[in-house]
């Protein structure tokens, strides 16, 4: 099953992000409805294991959208974080700088009273007084400079809270958009599973021995020809090692995977930092034909990208399948084949 993470456009466009998440959700309950929850008595073992694999499909689109909700909530978190840290840092130097006046003013009170202009600025308001221009030509040239510096900070402070605040709401509704497509995922994996547990046994043995080809595999194979470097070497190395490790969705590893956390996880054993979604990792590299694809390349699946593997040569894929099913090879051709990256 799909897990798949693009990274966040640059910006915090709110509007599109949430009309595209609320579009994905609205998607993904529609299919969920249209769904049924078991097999009616008349089904055919062949129909419930077809709408069994649909069940799976459906699910991969969704964790696609999770992974991708989950990212923009860590991005945000982290904005979030940063912008608290700045803002503290801003506040601790706008002390200071008051601190600086308070000492200026206490010198000129013992040296005969506090120019009335600087009593104003250092009252709880400075900004109106300094907003009159009058004011300017009744304090010190250094005063001046440290009273301008400070309002300057301070407005400077109160922008940062306001996108702080900004970031902060945003952040809370990613949260609510990756627990929806939460439990999307984990509606459609129950209908699945209700689906097989509905199964005469051997129907239900034989579903979990193959994969949506009919010919998984876990023993491992040669490769078919060279990989196409050094760093796609050692992500086949990783990969190869996971075989048998269970499929686990919005997983990256080392433990459990979910497809396209194999694959972040694999090439960042190579050092190579993949995006977190199919669809974002299907434009990692250089697309190449099928006809020449290499070892190491990553093959997407299904014209929106929703599912993902590495390719081993010899017509063969790794992949982590779906629930149930572990790390594996399977077929190249066991779904339609939208592209073949290069990384």
């Amino acid at each position: 099953m799909g897990s798949h993470r693009r990274p966040a456009e640059p910006g915090l466009d709110r509007s599109t992000r949430v009309t595209v998440l609320s579009a994905a959700a609205a998607t993904a309950a529609a299919a969920l409805a249209a769904v049924p929850a078991g097999a009616a008595p008349q089904d055919k073992p062949s129909d419930t294991r077809a709408t069994v694999d649909r069940l799976y499909e459906q699910a991969e689109q969704a964790t696609e959208a999770y992974n991708k909700a989950d990212e923009r909530a860590d991005k945000l978190r982290a904005q979030v974080e940063r912008a608290r840290d700045s803002i503290a840092r801003g506040q601790e130097r706008i002390n200071q700088m008051r601190g600086a006046l308070g000492a200026l003013a206490g010198a000129q009170y013992r040296e005969g009273g506090i120019d009335p202009t600087l009593q104003l600025m250092l009252s709880s308001d400075p900004e109106g007084y300094l907003d009159k221009a009058t004011a300017l030509d009744r304090v010190s040239t250094r005063q001046a400079g440290q009273l301008t510096d400070l309002r300057q900070a301070q407005r400077g402070l109160a922008q940062q809270r306001t996108e702080a605040g900004r970031k902060l709401a945003e952040l809370e509704k990613s949260r609510a958009v990756v627990a929806r497509h939460k439990r999307l995922v984990e509606n459609k994996l129950a209908q699945a599973r209700r689906l097989l547990n509905s199964l005469p046994s051997e129907e239900r043995e034989a579903y979990d021995r193959s994969s949506r080809s009919g010919a998984g595999r876990a023993e491992l194979p040669e490769l078919g020809g060279a990989p196409s470097s050094s760093r796609a070497a050692a992500a086949i190395a990783a990969a190869r090692s996971a075989i048998g490790r269970p499929y686990v969705w919005g997983a990256n590893g080392p433990s459990g995977f979910d497809c396209s956390g194999l694959m972040q996880w694999s090439y960042a054993q190579a050092g190579v930092g993949l995006p977190r979604t199919s669809q974002a990792q299907r434009y990692a590299g250089r697309q190449v034909p099928l006809a020449q694809a290499q070892p190491g390349d990553l093959v997407t699946y299904r014209d929106d990208a929703s599912h993902i593997g590495m390719y081993m040569g010899n017509g063969q894929v790794v992949h982590a399948p779906y629930p149930g099913a572990p790390v594996r090879y399977d077929p190249v051709g066991m779904m339609p084949v939208s592209s073949v990256t290069r990384v």
